[in-house]
């Protein structure tokens, strides 16, 4: 099926989103027991590692871990907001930087100023949603505001309700006066993700059993293997080991000249999607088809330009000695595979 679907079910008892471009699985989300990122905690110091340069919090889900924490003495409380997924049997990743974070606006109460996405650039529209963030936030007080680039094509009315709602929620939140470590914000849940991230244009399907009916289901089968194919006859193989995710890229009975130049290739395009599908972050070691160096320069091109449109924080930290490429993911999702049914 051509187009953009939008399909909001439950796998289990577990809510889940799923994204459909032109039939194919584009991206996923699904509930898990851990506490989801954008979730805010009025948390307590307990004590500092100066080896890792930062802090244990004491939190409602357990103890979380802050870096760059000068000044803060151990008993001491602070609002902090989960980063992304923790490793296992490691603290939460926090950041004091709050962020309230919505469909068209981002309220950044550490960093003033009124901002608005550069994908916008039809300056027209760009004065137009200026003049909206000044008259929406004119009781805000000293926080800063990004529109974000969902805001071109959205309705005024739509935009400045948002722009107030975040605005009311940070006043709330950075007002608190409460004590003791407590939940001020629960992270939003994979539907309210899907309506806040995915704003593109597309259809939505909220039936029950649409997973099913909709092909999500038979995708969700293919990722309980490692294998992923790729255009050509090649592939490659997902495995996350404990310390790290290795990625294996194979040719398949291309035997051209260029069968590994075309593999790489390949696997820069699909490599971020089979990432974001299981859930998978930290560090990757790809071990690519053999090519000539001359060409290393063609996949990183490729694999940045996907990366940038993929949206989760990705550092290309290069090649190593031995010829693999390795990346460094954020953990914003949570695996998959323990998740699927």
């Amino acid at each position: 099926m051509k187009g953009r679907q939008i399909i909001l079910d439950h796998l289990g008892d577990r809510e889940a989103a799923a994204l459909m471009v032109d039939g194919r699985l584009d991206d996923l989300l699904i509930d898990s027991d851990a506490p989801r990122p954008g979730t805010i905690y009025r948390a307590v110091a307990l004590r500092p590692v100066k080896g890792q340069g930062g802090m244990f919090f004491s939190t409602p889900d357990g103890d979380a871990f802050l870096r760059q924490t000068r000044g803060i003495s151990p008993g001491q409380e602070k609002l902090v907001q989960i980063t992304g997924y923790a490793d296992p049997e490691k603290a939460i990743p926090v950041t004091d930087r709050i962020l309230f974070k919505s469909r068209y606006a981002i309220v950044t109460p550490d960093a003033p100023g009124l901002n608005i996405s550069r994908r916008i650039r039809d300056d027209d529209r760009r004065d137009m949603l200026m003049v909206i963030a000044r008259e929406a936030m004119e009781e805000a007080g000293d926080v800063g505001l990004i529109l974000r680039s969902s805001c071109v094509d959205a309705e005024d009315d739509a935009i400045a309700e948002d722009i107030r709602a975040m605005a009311t929620l940070a006043s709330q939140v950075t007002g608190d006066t409460g004590t003791g470590p407590e939940t001020l914000v629960e992270g939003d849940t994979p539907h309210a993700l899907a309506w806040r991230d995915w704003s593109d244009p597309a259809d939505i399907v909220t039936d029950p059993g649409s997973f099913a009916s909709h092909g999500v289901l038979d995708a969700l089968d293919a990722l309980k293997s490692p294998f992923a194919p790729l255009p050509g006859g090649a592939s490659l193989f997902v495995e996350p080991t404990r310390a790290l995710v290795a990625v294996d890229v194979n040719t398949g009975t291309d035997t051209s000249l260029a069968a590994g130049l075309k593999a790489n290739l390949a696997t820069a395009r699909e490599l971020p999607r089979q990432l974001r599908l299981r859930g998978l972050g930290g560090q990757i070691t790809i071990d690519l088809a053999p090519m000539p160096k001359k060409d290393r320069r063609s996949f990183e091109t490729t694999l940045r330009a996907t990366l940038r449109a993929d949206g989760i924080d990705t550092v290309l930290a290069g090649w190593t000695p031995l010829g693999h490429y390795e990346l460094q993911r954020k953990r914003a999702r949570i695996p998959t595979l323990p998740l699927l049914p």
